[in-house]
């Protein structure tokens, strides 16, 4: 039975990111890759996992500061607009999806970086859609507004 003021997830989060990943992985460990990834993978890659570590403390440290649940189950009191969620309306998201990108180099698995769409389509369909349905619900013309002007993965605000 759904609860007030909880989204209703189809999929969660890191379940819809990180199976394309491991499905990646496995193939690469039981048929191996038809590239070799050169070395610069290993900076780009430890390059994307920093980045998703800053990126994603900070938009936590927002939640935490707001008083907002972030974790499925718990309440959502606040919708966030400053930080991270200025340029994008799902930063967790886009910074799941950069660590995906970035272990998907360092391990390395080209069948992981093939699947990667399939990652993005996933938590558009399990996470990012139910979502917004729910904040255009719970939050109404403010959310509306907020949607307009941010964009849904990275990018500057519009008027």
């Amino acid at each position: 039975m759904p609860r007030a003021g909880v989204v209703e997830f189809r999929l969660w989060p890191p379940v819809a990111i990180g199976a394309p990943l491991l499905v990646g992985w496995l193939v690469t460990a039981v048929a191996g890759d038809p590239v070799t990834l050169g070395g610069w993978r290993v900076p780009v890659g430890w390059a994307l996992v920093v980045a998703f570590a800053a990126w994603n403390g900070w938009a936590l440290w927002l939640f935490r500061r707001h008083r907002t649940g972030l974790l499925p189950g718990q309440e959502t009191r606040a919708m966030l607009e400053d930080g991270p969620f200025g340029v994008s309306r799902n930063p967790l998201y886009v910074g799941l999806l950069g660590l995906y990108v970035g272990l998907a180099l360092l391990v390395p698995t080209f069948w992981g970086l093939a699947l990667f769409p399939a990652a993005v389509l996933l938590v558009l369909w399990g996470a990012i859609l139910p979502e917004e349905r729910f904040l255009h619900e719970a939050f109404g013309p403010p959310y509306d507004d907020y949607r307009r002007r941010v964009p849904r993965w990275l990018g500057p605000r519009r008027r």
